[in-house]
């Protein structure tokens, strides 16, 4: 068994479906015969809803969340509570062995705050002992987006960020799975390979934004810190992912 944990950060319309989740899932206990396997879950489709629910609105700067701290009880009802709920559920019926947790559990992540955002975390690798405890007892951590700062505060944190940091502890191989098939250029056609250089081009062109900006952020920063190559792809065909693995190219590869 290889010993490089496999961190897959899961989001967007891939947490109301779910057949495909279970589906993905499924491949996911075929991909643990052959790696410790970590999932780190987003939400935002869940956090719009609850948030219009009590009366609150959403906004975003740059594809993240503005998350004023009067809006964290229900943000983290969303995510660390029913999404995260519900993916131990699907994770557990895949004979995955979940343990659900949030990024400040065992002082995994740190956290800077980002005030322009609110109570938005920075998350930053910390204390490996919780997550190497697991996955040497064969357990899946399932990790919510939501992290703590040094105070006491819950912080939102953008869910590939929290997964690039989560990466980086375990010195893993980190997979973003998205609702596009991966990296798309002008045109709208995906993009294979993506160099530093060529993702910059792509973000002054204005290709490349919001949310997706945040996510090759992200996956730029930890191919650089763990000199290994990241890829960003699609959830609609889960069996991608066993193409991955097996060195066949899938989605976007971000090259260090």
């Amino acid at each position: 068994m290889n010993q490089t944990p496999l961190v897959l950060k899961m989001g967007g319309r891939l947490l109301q479906d779910q057949a495909a989740l279970d589906a993905l899932l499924k491949v996911c206990a075929q991909l643990k015969t052959q790696y410790p396997i970590i999932l780190v879950h987003g939400g935002g489709d869940q956090v719009d809803q609850w948030l219009a629910k009590f009366g609150f609105t959403t906004e975003k700067i740059d594809g993240q969340r503005v998350s004023p701290a009067e809006q964290m009880p229900v943000i983290t009802g969303a995510l660390d509570g029913a999404v995260n709920a519900d993916m131990v559920a699907r994770a557990t019926l895949q004979g995955l062995n979940p343990v659900g947790l949030s990024l400040a559990a065992g002082g995994s992540l740190a956290f800077d705050i980002n005030h322009k955002l609110g109570a938005v975390g920075i998350a930053k690798p910390n204390n490996p002992l919780l997550l190497s405890t697991l996955l040497a007892q064969g357990f899946t951590p399932v990790f919510s987006s939501i992290g703590l700062s040094a105070d006491g505060q819950l912080l939102n944190v953008n869910a590939d960020i929290a997964a690039a940091a989560i990466c980086q502890l375990v010195q893993g191989q980190l997979v973003l799975l998205t609702d596009v098939p991966g990296i798309l250029d002008a045109s709208m056609q995906l993009i294979p390979t993506l160099t530093a250089a060529q993702a910059q081009q792509l973000v002054l062109d204005g290709v490349i934004k919001g949310g997706m900006k945040v996510k090759l952020d992200a996956a730029l920063e930890t191919a650089q810190v763990l000199k290994r190559n990241i890829t960003v792809a699609g959830w609609q065909h889960p069996d991608d992912l066993l193409k991955l693995m097996q060195q066949q190219a899938v989605g976007t590869c971000i090259v260090y």
